[in-house]
């Protein structure tokens, strides 16, 4: 059974349950959401936790619906993050500063939207290896599909799924070194 597989560490069921399990969670948070790039982000972030913590996974259970129980709850939580910050700074003085806070886990959208210092990003994603820096820069940069990308790169959907997935972790991690505090 790949879930067996993938708690022992295999790539290939880890790739195998993404591109199994992708279109449910994906599904499920577009519905929510009625926001294509929240639901990617929300989806990218489950599989991450789920991959994560796949040690803790019940075989008792249904993988999608642990899944799905994952993706609930990072959404739930970007949802009070949301709301938290953005009552605890606005005042109704400056409503320019509800524009300018920063969720304490930014997306890598959010991070080119919101920050002016594009060249520090684009320092941050430099200290990527080549491949993963090749995949944000079609994603993010010249705006492709996923299925876009995977043509350019001649890889199956779901390799360009999980290569987008570590890409957008470790480069999380890096900006997350390099904020103060």
């Amino acid at each position: 059974m790949k879930i067996r597989e993938a708690k022992g560490g295999s790539q290939s069921a880890f790739n195998y349950l993404m591109d199994t399990f992708w279109n449910d969670v994906y599904g499920f948070q577009l519905k929510k959401t009625r926001n294509e790039y929240e639901a990617e982000d929300i989806s990218i972030q489950t599989f991450s936790k789920a991959f994560n913590k796949i040690g803790t996974f019940d075989e008792n259970y249904s993988f999608s619906t642990w899944l799905i129980a994952i993706s609930k709850n990072i959404h739930v939580d970007l949802i009070r993050k949301k709301n938290s910050s953005i009552r605890s700074q606005t005042t109704n003085h400056d409503e320019e500063k509800v524009y300018a806070i920063a969720d304490e886990t930014p997306s890598i959208e959010d991070k080119l939207i919101s920050e002016q210092n594009l060249a520090q990003l684009l320092r941050d994603i430099k200290q990527l290896k080549p491949h993963y820096q090749q995949v944000i820069n079609l994603r993010f940069f010249q705006e492709k599909s996923y299925k876009e990308i995977a043509e350019n790169l001649d890889e199956p959907m779901n390799n360009v799924k999980v290569k987008l997935l570590r890409a957008r972790k470790l480069l999380a991690e890096i900006i997350k070194d390099r904020k103060p505090g």
